[in-house]
């Protein structure tokens, strides 16, 4: 069957279409994304702009159109930091659904980690052992570590790129004052959230998910996307040190000249950087690997899960955010038409 699952992210709005059967590898179809930045169009009571809104809901009827086009069986339509933290954010998606026909649902921060840490798991397997996940966004940092399907804990802080370049790194390039203070807001921050890690042990496997780590992989090294998702990536802590300091002292410009790291992310890729290498030294770990599934895979996978087994076997209720997803898809589905 072919499944179309629409992300309205922080940074960028993406359908991804894929097919599959239940049990087998989703293999992508088509991608249809576009660059929009909804947070910047907040104004000053944090509210989404209309032309913000209006660039979302024509998004999101392409979207549709580009789904039914392609003959998508089913559609899933999800956001996640960009729309719920809006203080518009209810109306907006009231709008979505009136102007689109989308039913666009909201995913909290700890479910985005969970279903990310879903979509690792089945990337890497059940030999991988213990695993500890970290996702940067735009507007928010996901950890979640398990030994099973399912994460033990799943937490999300706000420390996504976007959200720390807007309030912390107005410059270009930074003030060394400026790199200085965001350090530490960053590692005050994680460290009460890596403390509720502790009890868990250490991890077997450290990945990282997120466009904002692949990045930085390329950055210090690793095989370009090019190369296929079967290539081992790794970014070490070593390496990060020596970037961030680097990206620390370039502006925008000359980022965006690096191997990885496109025109819209060059203003956020240090605060990337600073975010990812606090949490390696927190978690004290000297590398990761990076992963190429993330949240759009873990919630096509689990999509695909609830058509194998809904019709005589219902999901168990166990783990971080599960239930409460399952029942958003499928209310995502009856609004999709």
């Amino acid at each position: 069957m072919r499944l179309g699952v629409l992300d309205i992210g922080s940074n960028t709005v993406h359908l991804l279409l894929v097919d599959a059967h239940p049990g087998a590898r989703p293999v992508p179809f088509a991608s249809h994304k576009r660059p929009l930045q909804l947070v910047a169009h907040l104004d000053a009571r944090g509210s989404i702009t209309d032309r913000g809104q209006d660039e979302l809901v024509g998004f999101v009827r392409e979207a549709r159109a580009f789904a039914r086009q392609h003959d998508a069986e089913d559609f899933l339509a999800f956001c996640t930091s960009a729309i719920r933290e809006a203080a518009n954010g209810a109306a907006v998606l009231a709008r979505v659904q009136t102007e689109a026909g989308v039913d666009l649902q909201e995913l909290s921060g700890d479910q985005e980690a969970s279903v990310t840490f879903q979509a690792v798991r089945r990337w890497y397997g059940w030999g991988a052992g213990s695993i500890l996940n970290l996702d940067i966004g735009g507007g928010s940092f996901e950890m979640a570590m398990g030994t099973d399907e399912l994460p033990q804990l799943a937490l999300s802080v706000p420390l996504g790129a976007g959200r720390l370049t807007r309030n912390w790194l107005p410059e270009d390039p930074p003030s060394a004052k400026s790199v200085k203070e965001v350090r530490k807001y960053i590692r005050a921050t994680l460290k009460d959230a890596v403390r509720q890690f502790e009890p868990l042990g250490r991890p077997d496997l450290v990945a990282g998910s997120s466009k904002t780590f692949r990045a930085l992989a390329r950055i210090a090294g690793a095989e370009p996307s090019a190369a296929g998702p079967f290539v081992r990536r790794e970014l070490r802590l070593e390496d990060l040190k020596l970037w961030t300091k680097r990206l620390a002292a370039m502006p925008a410009r000359d980022r965006a000249n690096l191997d990885g790291v496109s025109d819209m992310r060059a203003s956020q890729v240090l605060a990337g950087a600073l975010v990812a290498e606090a949490a390696l030294e927190l978690f004290d770990v000297p590398s990761m690997d990076i992963c190429p599934w993330a949240l759009r895979e873990g919630l096509l996978l689990r999509r695909f899960d609830s058509k194998m087994f809904e019709a005589e076997h219902p999901l168990p209720g166990a783990g971080v955010g599960h239930e409460q997803l399952d029942s958003r898809a499928r209310s995502a589905l009856k609004g999709s038409g």
